[in-house]
């Protein structure tokens, strides 16, 4: 039977590997399991990086003067 996610093959260096093996088992969980939540937690900071250097960018245009008052946007 086909599975039913995706798969991917990961080569780890030992100590690597021993470290999510080390997490996986405190946290009672798989390894596959363990790999996945921390490949998600990257991709998050990932993105959260690059907002930030979006907003970054965006705030050194920024003119207060010029900018909507709460109430101008939200009508209360």
């Amino acid at each position: 039977m086909p599975a039913k996610n995706p798969r991917i093959h990961v080569v780890l260096e030992k100590p690597l590997y021993q470290a999510v093996q080390s997490l996986a088992r405190k946290e009672q969980i798989s390894l596959s399991l363990k790999i996945r939540d921390l490949v998600r937690e990257a991709l998050e900071t990932e993105e959260d990086l690059a907002l930030a250097e979006i907003a970054q960018e965006r705030d050194k245009t920024f003119k207060k003067v010029q900018a909507l008052s709460h109430k101008q946007v939200w009508g209360s």
